[in-house]
């Protein structure tokens, strides 16, 4: 009898990288030209990061050049929840946060979608901030795998422990 095969759903961001997108973020709005004078700035506070400058416009587009930055990198933007300007003095600031881990409603929605659209004989269990997927078949996890792909959520899933 075959035995059984899995892998693991998951929703994490590597720290690192994200690091690296803000630190090239932040080289980049102190070198353009069209934030000359605007006083723009990208950090962290905490864990969370805090982007500033004088206008509106300004500060999004520094969120803009940050995004870009995370999608060079390989960062999903489903894992960065971003707030709206807020005037804070005189100049205007959004707070940015990334997000890690499958709630349970959310594993939920992509255990239904398994059981309802993937191949019959895959079990899905919950376990904490994952989902694990198995079956004896390596195609039907394959399949699983491609059929999540294909599904948008408004989380990033990625795919670990596969074995």
């Amino acid at each position: 009898m075959a035995a059984e095969s899995s892998f693991d759903i998951v929703s994490k961001v590597d720290r690192q990288e994200v690091d690296n997108a803000l630190n090239q973020a932040a080289k980049e709005i102190r070198q353009r030209f069209d934030f000359k004078n605007a006083e723009a700035s990208i950090a962290w506070s905490g864990e969370a990061i805090e982007m500033e400058a004088v206008s509106e416009e300004r500060v999004k587009a520094v969120l803009d050049v940050f995004e870009s930055k995370l999608v060079r990198r390989g960062v999903s933007l489903k894992s960065l929840d971003a707030g709206e300007p807020r005037s804070s003095g005189k100049v205007y600031k959004i707070t940015a946060t990334t997000t890690e881990g499958i709630s349970t409603e959310n594993a939920k929605k992509v255990a239904k979608l398994i059981r309802d659209e993937g191949p019959k004989g895959v079990k899905t269990q919950v376990q904490g901030e994952e989902l694990r997927v198995s079956s004896k078949s390596r195609d039907d996890l394959q399949a699983v795998q491609a059929l999540v792909k294909g599904a948008d959520y408004d989380f990033a899933v990625q795919f670990t422990n596969y074995r």
